[in-house]
């Protein structure tokens, strides 16, 4: 009998999608949580394009990973645009599900990094007439960012069933892509040729860093009296608890860039009177955002040691790992940039080594997962299946 069981497994192993019924349920059953993979390995790019530090090839791989990243998302677009078209009913339950609907976020902020990388990369590749093409698509992405931020909480109010001892921190996904969104702007708004367009752009910006971070940081004093009252989620979603740690960073990284950007862009403008405070407030803002951000790296890092004592079953939420971590060191590096301090640049350098040997190990066990099919499972069809009843009212 054992033998069998482990024939049964090498087959599984070596036949492609071998725990689907049939190759069509890659469609049917896939869900925006894909989209993390794309968060992660953009961010890794990026971070690693801002390594301080000449290391012969880095540059390269960072604009690898970036091309790479623009065919993930590209086939991660057309599988779920699928599932719409061929599975539709399946599809629309999403937006009753009190858990995968907030991975909706994902794909704003997967865009994100891809404009990231155009401003990164694109610019050295082609130049400035590549600037057009990254606004174009930013404002595609404030689009999507703000019906996340604005949508998903609206349904959680009207046709979903949360509790707080079933919360989790992936409640700020769909709240963080606007700030995410804040940040592209903040890099595309300096290389604008006409001054109202620019200011238009760094506007947008402040107002979408806005309507994240305050949400943000509201949802994390519930989610601090969630885990002291019922204790940590199970382990299934372990992963989650470096979800905190995203919009802090991405907050603290928006207020550097946008700080940064602001003096010229309000000189232009006729508005150089407030070009000095919005620099000396992104500096200052983003300084203690980012010191805010250590306790919950320091109490995340402690979660995942508790949970790794007890085993920790792999899914797609392991690419909460990285995008957190990922923004974190880019608003280290940023502040090493600005402040006459090496630690901050020491200290941004290791979290990305970390980060590129995490994301190493969450593609290999993804790549694992996506062969055999086991990874693509959409919890409100099943869900759904187990309780008899639809998703979606």
């Amino acid at each position: 009998m054992a033998h069998d069981l482990h024939l049964r497994d090498v087959a599984f192993g070596l036949r492609p999608l071998a725990k689907l019924q049939r190759p069509s349920e890659v469609v049917r059953q896939f869900t925006p949580n894909w989209f993390a993979a794309t968060m992660g390995t953009g961010i890794l790019a990026i971070a690693l394009n801002q390594i301080p530090i000449d290391i012969p090839g880095v540059k390269l791989v960072a604009e690898g990973l970036w091309v790479f990243n623009i065919g993930l998302f590209a086939l991660f677009t057309v599988l779920y645009a699928a599932r719409w078209i061929f599975f539709f009913d399946g599809a629309r339950r999403i937006f009753g599900h009190s858990v995968v609907s907030m991975f909706f976020g994902c794909i704003p902020m997967g865009l994100a990094t891809i404009i990231n990388g155009l401003m990164a990369f694109g610019l050295a590749r082609w130049g400035d007439g590549i600037v057009p093409l990254a606004e174009t698509l930013w404002w595609i992405d404030v689009a999507m960012a703000v019906a996340c931020g604005v949508g998903i909480p609206f349904m959680m109010f009207t046709r979903q069933e949360h509790s707080i001892d079933q919360m989790t921190a992936v409640w700020l996904l769909p709240v963080v892509a606007a700030e995410v969104a804040a940040v592209t702007g903040g890099l595309i708004a300096p290389h604008l040729t006409d001054p109202n367009a620019a200011l238009s752009v760094l506007v947008v910006s402040y107002s979408l860093w806005a309507l994240s971070v305050p949400l943000a940081l509201s949802i994390l004093v519930i989610l601090v009296l969630r885990m002291a009252i019922h204790k940590l989620p199970h382990a299934g979603m372990a992963a989650s608890s470096w979800l905190s740690l995203g919009p802090i960073g991405t907050g603290a990284l928006g207020m550097l860039v946008l700080g940064q950007a602001a003096p010229a862009i309000f000189t232009a403008s006729g508005l150089g009177q407030y070009g000095d405070a919005a620099r000396g407030i992104g500096l200052i803002g983003g300084l203690l955002l980012w010191a805010y951000g250590l306790w919950w790296a320091a109490m995340a890092a402690l979660i995942t040691l508790r949970y790794l004592r007890q085993g920790l079953p792999f899914n797609l939420g392991w690419w909460g790992y990285t995008f957190p971590i990922g923004v974190f060191s880019v608003a280290t590096l940023k502040l090493g940039t600005l402040l006459p301090i090496p630690a901050f640049n020491i200290f941004g350098v290791a979290l990305i080594a970390g980060l590129a040997i995490l994301w190493l190990i969450v593609g290999a066990r993804t790549i694992r997962g996506a062969w055999r099919g086991d990874l693509f499972v959409a919890p409100c069809l099943t869900d759904a299946a187990k309780r008899d009843i639809p998703c979606a009212r």
